[in-house]
């Protein structure tokens, strides 16, 4: 039987995966009418690496500190809590690719298949040897995923990190190289450039054409924090300190202010 601190977390999810859905389908209804299909599978890099919430196909995804929940929306007025599984500790973010889910925590990034959407399978973590205890927003892209590690204020350590993670083997992946950066938070992608937010160097533009080289070629300060982003088609949506920002990035390697949201 579910304890009474389990029962109340479990209602707060429901209730937290109904605003959500509700949110999702007032903008999916606000595209000039245009006919979406709201619960299709969303192309990978169109959702923030800091959430705690990710739709794909008829399921919700949801993280807590220590768990995964499993909501299926089909009926999205009526969200049924399918299942929830322990992932481990401090669990921060999640971040789907393919049929894959990244979840990200302070110390690892956890690795589960979801193969059968109602039953998520753990296959592996991912560990950084470069720091012992960072947080982790993390995004993938066919055979690599990138993570910021940030080991400064509230996660501990010395020197915060881009990592890049071999994870063609899924079930072994193994960290290829390393990016030293400032104070990152969220990331994302879009076709071979990489975007990071980084609170001390702004907005860093990364060439990731060799997947597990990243150069940066270009930063960008128009805001004095950088949160996280999300690249919608040739939109780059930046949460800042302030509120929001949208570039245009039809040229993905050079980002143009269109405008500011306060």
């Amino acid at each position: 039987m579910p304890s009474l601190k389990q029962t109340s977390m479990q209602q707060k999810l429901i209730i937290t995966a109904w605003l959500f859905i509700s949110t999702f389908l007032f903008l999916q209804c606000s595209k000039g009418g245009a006919e979406v299909n709201a619960f299709a599978p969303s192309p990978s890099g169109q959702g923030g690496s800091l959430a705690r919430f990710a739709i794909v196909g008829n399921y919700l995804y949801a993280v807590d500190q220590e768990n995964l929940s499993v909501f299926k929306i089909q009926d999205a007025a009526n969200p049924q809590l399918i299942k929830t599984t322990r992932v481990g500790f401090e669990i921060e973010t999640i971040f789907p690719f393919k049929d894959k889910l990244f979840i990200g925590s302070t110390s690892v990034v956890h690795i589960f298949s979801i193969d059968n959407p109602e039953n998520p399978v753990k296959l592996s973590v991912a560990v950084s040897p470069t720091v012992l205890r960072r947080c982790d927003p993390v995004v993938a892209k066919d055979t690599v995923a990138y993570a910021t590690l940030r080991v400064n204020g509230e996660c501990g350590g010395v020197q915060s990190i881009l990592a890049c993670y071999d994870i063609k083997n899924v079930l072994n992946p193994v960290q290829k190289s390393v990016v030293f950066v400032g104070e990152p938070y969220g990331l994302g992608y879009k076709d071979d450039v990489l975007y990071v937010c980084d609170k001390m160097g702004g907005l860093r533009v990364f060439d990731i054409s060799k997947a597990y080289q990243p150069v940066q070629i270009k930063t960008l300060n128009d805001a004095n924090w950088y949160i996280d982003v999300i690249p919608y088609n040739d939109v780059l949506i930046c949460w800042t300190g302030t509120g929001a920002m949208l570039y245009n990035i039809t040229d993905q390697r050079n980002p143009q202010l269109l405008t500011t949201i306060q």
